[in-house]
């Protein structure tokens, strides 16, 4: 069993040794470090290991370097705040706020266990300043939705590329899931595209339906890149994805600013349109891989809107290629009706 536990820390990069000495000091001196590395083992036995990791290397980073070797019962509310400032100042707001948290939740439990009388971190909560919120820029008006599908369709440049902004529109994926395509993912017989839970940073992975044009698209790049593990490779080393600025690049080729366009918009562009295009939110959203919160309900969902999910993505397909031929725009919420 301890070498079980032991091989578990050195999987983390923690040192075993070190461990035991940390566990000791808590009952000696109770350093805020002690105590946290306590925390983090208990807390973490129900979370993904790379929640774990991600937890580890922000008390490494940003707090035990300041108050780590501090006795926990002495630290006051003013040097939690120079922490939060260091990290402030660097424009990693979010960051601060998920340091804030994890040293209130450190501190909770110094509480419990007798090393601390009070929460030092619980006066500062509400005190970082929210980060603005900066909206993807996306074209969202059916017409000029025709104009930009007909601009990828004439552009001049790598065929991959070219592939990657022809399908883009089509799945609405976040662009890094897009551009670390694997062939393996992929089900051409069931018309899915199956992304590992891992790269979508979720408890399970995500399930896109194909539309027939998805699919067409997707016949044309293997010619090209069924041989290799990804489906859009880099220009310069087959064994990884293109850039993450590949696609971003060649919207700016086409003439479109950071301001009008981008590889994210996508997504807002799907978004949008299904919305007045009468589709149920639920459904949307689970497209789009907002995860459910609730894992019952998630769950449920999951089987439930794959269906709807499917009809959804073809009739989006379609109405694309009606835009694309720059027919009469017939009406958002006439669409459905008559798709």
């Amino acid at each position: 069993k301890r070498l079980a536990e032991a091989k578990e820390l050195l999987a983390h990069d923690i040192d075993p040794n070190s461990h035991r000495k940390e566990k000791k000091d808590i009952d000696e001196n109770g350093s805020f470090k002690a105590v946290a590395m306590i925390w983090l083992e208990e807390k973490s036995s129900d979370w993904a290991p790379v929640t774990k990791d991600r937890t580890y290397r922000r008390l490494e980073k940003d707090i035990f370097p300041w108050i780590g070797d501090q006795p926990i019962k002495d630290i006051k509310p003013s040097g939690i705040r120079q922490i939060l400032d260091r990290i402030q100042n660097r424009g990693a707001l979010d960051i601060a706020k998920r340091v804030l948290q994890t040293c209130g939740q450190v501190f909770d439990h110094a509480i419990i266990n007798g090393k601390a009388e009070y929460n030092p971190a619980a006066p500062l909560k509400g005190k970082i300043p929210s980060k603005r919120v900066k909206h993807h820029a996306s074209i969202t008006e059916p017409k000029k939705i025709g104009e930009l599908l007909r601009a990828i369709d004439s552009l001049d440049s790598k065929f991959t590329t070219k592939f990657a902004l022809q399908l883009a529109p089509l799945v609405f994926v976040r662009p890094g899931e897009l551009r670390q395509a694997e062939w393996s993912e992929f089900n051409r017989a069931t018309k899915e595209w199956h992304i590992p839970a891992e790269r979508m940073k979720m408890p399970s992975p995500h399930i896109a339906p194909l539309s027939s044009q998805a699919l067409t698209i997707l016949s044309e790049i293997h010619a090209l890149t069924g041989h290799q593990k990804y489906v859009f490779p880099s220009i310069r080393y087959d064994s990884r994805p293109m850039s993450d600025g590949t696609v971003n690049t060649a919207l700016r080729r086409l003439g479109y600013t950071k301001e009008e366009m981008t590889g994210h918009g996508f997504r807002t562009m799907a978004s949008t349109n299904l919305n007045e295009m009468g589709w149920k939110p639920d459904v949307i959203e689970k497209q789009l891989a907002h995860e459910e919160r609730n894992k019952i309900r998630g769950a449920y969902n999951r089987a439930e809107y794959l269906g709807e999910r499917r009809t959804m993505m073809q009739e989006w397909a379609d109405y694309l290629d009606n835009l694309k031929k720059d027919t009469e725009i017939m009406p958002l919420n006439q669409w459905k009706k008559t798709a």
